[in-house]
């Protein structure tokens, strides 16, 4: 619906904080008026929850959140009861219960009331699911008979049904396939409310008027696009890299100064006891120069370092403006797969809910598998991981494999990030442990944190340091969508790590810039059968 002046959302001196301790907002101001607003930032800065303190999900420590008009929001991790029905997910079930009891000749007041002005309630159903391709979904099937993809999209088109003032919506294009995310990047680009998106999906992110970064808790606004934003950073960068440079030299001047001015009042020392030793002239001169000259050499001595001081500060405050995003690093040795080592067949398998699939995986391949949502993509992955058995034929690894699932539910949230990993190898040493964490950006305090504080991208880390550093080695790692919930710069990170991945990959994901950056040597698309597909 069109937003009104009115529609905004504002967040005044906000501060949050975990029940472990941990702060996220000490003092966050934030103004959102009516257009797209794509939020970003590394993952754990708080961007989801954020979005759930404004959603009234979550209460602030201390501060306020004030938001004008109707809230609707699509969470990141989204569970919906796979008994439910459609019709209920949507809330239109009570509605549709009446409309069919007057139809029936049912003349009971109470079905007027619940029905309302709604009479057309069907067809807007209907109406809104074609709008975001899920013309083929019956009002009266079951949550458990949709893909992951499809259940996304029913959750946005419940929130669309309701035309809130404001729309949340946090990594909406996870788990949706090409033709979906076109239908919803459609609909972001149709809203006239207020709207804040959370996405690392770099073509929604070109559909919002601008930009807000948040990081170190606070927030960063850039007018425009994420292209936009991405130039505006880059030019701001360069001149932060500049600024360090400079800082840097003045750095070593400072110091080859304070050198000189030692040298200098070393020399002067000297020159004074030799003239004491020679007594040119009376005791109480030589006394009072050498009085002078050692307050004189102070105050030289002291406005050196404190100009050395001072560089250094300059310094350390143009290194802060320098973004340096350390990278996941899981070159394992023991994962290596020798060239034309079997890895993995698939011999007339026939999978659950239809899809057949014949394969043969040799050395480190790097697959990549592609199809539309409901196509059996994740039913596949979960056959070979040993998960579901197949209807018919063979499915064999021949490696040690490990299998991450879309929705990351390996780790036990009452354990620390050390714990779950220790739970998969409990031969390997707690110093060896957190050793090979730090690999995967886990320092210091962080592997003690609890799972169920993670943000979705840690979340994401820990699992795949969990699975990497379990024993065996995986030398087969199956990932579905992988992408999902991880912020701009954890793509890169993941990306560059399972470039260096030695063992043998099949990725299942609708990123196509992601999939483009692994050097997949094998595109295959499911889609019935499993089948060789030109690269995307």
């Amino acid at each position: 619906m069109a937003a009104s002046s009115t529609t905004y959302i504002t967040c005044d001196r906000l501060a949050f904080s975990w029940p472990d301790g941990t702060s996220l907002f000490d003092g966050l101001d934030l103004a959102v008026g009516p257009g797209r607003t794509g939020l970003i930032g590394l993952n754990g800065t708080g961007k989801s929850t954020l979005l759930k303190l404004i959603a009234g999900e979550l209460a602030p420590v201390s501060g306020t959140v004030r938001v004008a008009g109707e809230i609707g929001h699509l969470p990141q991790n989204l569970t919906l009861d796979t008994g439910r029905r459609v019709d209920q997910v949507l809330g239109v079930d009570r509605i549709r219960a009446a409309l069919h009891a007057i139809e029936a000749g049912d003349p009971d007041e109470a079905h007027f009331a619940v029905v309302g002005d709604d009479w057309d309630i069907e067809e807007r159903t209907r109406a809104t699911l074609d709008q975001l391709g899920l013309d083929g979904i019956g009002l009266d099937r079951t949550v458990g008979e949709v893909s992951g993809g499809e259940t996304v999209l029913l959750r946005l088109a419940a929130l669309l049904l309701r035309r809130p003032d404001v729309l949340l919506l946090d990594e909406p294009t996870n788990n949706l396939d090409l033709r979906a995310r076109r239908r919803l990047y459609a609909a972001v680009s149709a809203w006239q409310g207020v709207l804040v998106v959370v996405s690392h999906d770099r073509e929604l992110l070109e559909r919002v008027d601008q930009i807000a970064d948040l990081r170190a808790g606070g927030v960063r606004w850039f007018g425009g696009t994420l292209s936009a934003y991405e130039a505006a950073l880059a030019v701001e960068q360069e001149a932060a890299g500049r600024m360090v440079r400079v800082a840097e030299a003045d750095v070593r001047r400072q110091k080859r100064e304070l050198i000189e001015a030692h040298d200098k009042l070393a020399g002067r020392a000297r020159f004074a006891r030799k003239a004491y030793e020679n007594k040119r002239e009376p005791r109480i001169v030589m006394n009072a120069r050498k009085r002078a000259a050692q307050e004189s050499a102070g105050k030289h001595r002291l406005m050196h370092e404190e100009r050395l001081a001072a560089a250094r500060e300059r310094l350390a405050e143009a290194e802060e403006a320098v973004r340096d995003d350390d990278e996941i690093r899981v070159d394992l040795p023991r994962t290596e797969v020798p060239p034309r080592r079997q890895v993995l067949s698939l011999r007339a398998a026939e999978l659950r809910y239809g899809a057949r699939a014949a394969l043969e995986v040799r050395g480190p391949e790097r697959i990549a598998l592609t199809g539309r949502n409901g196509a059996g993509k994740s039913t596949l992955l979960r056959t070979v991981a040993g998960e579901l058995a197949p209807v018919a034929g063979e499915v064999t690894a021949h490696v040690p494999l490990r299998y991450l699932p879309q929705r990351l539910d390996i780790l036990d949230e009452s354990l620390s990030v050390l714990d779950n990993v220790r739970r998969l190898a409990p031969g390997t040493d707690q110093q060896t442990i957190r050793a090979q964490l730090a690999r995967f950006l886990f320092r210091k305090e962080r592997p003690d944190q609890a799972v169920a504080t993670l943000s979705g991208g840690e979340r994401f880390r820990a699992s795949l340091a969990a699975l990497m550093l379990a024993e065996p080695a995986p030398q087969l790692l199956l990932l579905d969508e992988p992408t999902n919930n991880l912020d701009l710069a954890s793509v890169r990170r993941l990306t560059s790590a399972l470039a260096a991945y030695r063992g043998a990959l099949v990725v299942a994901s609708h990123d196509l810039p992601f999939l483009r950056g692994l050097g997949i040597t094998r595109w295959l698309v499911l889609d019935g059968d499993l089948a060789e597909s030109e690269p995307l």
